[in-house]
């Protein structure tokens, strides 16, 4: 484990919770770069993957590297959702929806900031 981690984070990654919607460190960044996992450094999303959702929470139509991230069932909360994690290191990032952009995949990978990191791409 990423021994700088927050309090904050580690509650995120390790206890599944969820980041105050809109409070995000990430949620309205237009930077351009790699988002990575904030315990592992996994790149998992690009910025130009990145959309406003409206939903609270930084949204990405598709993982930045196949493989990336996986899948897992959630039936917390009596809701049926599909959870994301990163495939490295088993981090809670977030959670997958089909009501993402018709024009691209149609998915929304609703991630929390908490769980990022984010290198910026170079300019020369």
């Amino acid at each position: 484990m990423n021994q700088n981690l927050t309090k904050e984070q580690k509650d995120v990654l390790f206890n599944k919770k969820t980041e105050v919607p809109f409070t995000g460190k990430f949620f309205n960044n237009k930077e351009k770069g790699i988002y990575t996992c904030a315990n592992c450094n996994a790149e998992l999303f690009s910025s130009d993957r990145k959309y406003d959702a409206h939903c609270g929470w930084p949204s990405f139509d598709d993982v930045y590297k196949e493989g990336s991230i996986k899948f897992v069932e959630d039936t917390s909360h009596n809701m049926q959702r599909i959870e994301t994690v990163c495939a490295n290191c088993g981090g809670h990032l977030g959670h997958l929806f089909d009501d993402g952009p018709e024009e691209t995949t149609g998915k929304r990978y609703c991630i929390n900031s908490l769980s990022l990191d984010f290198k910026k791409y170079q300019t020369e």
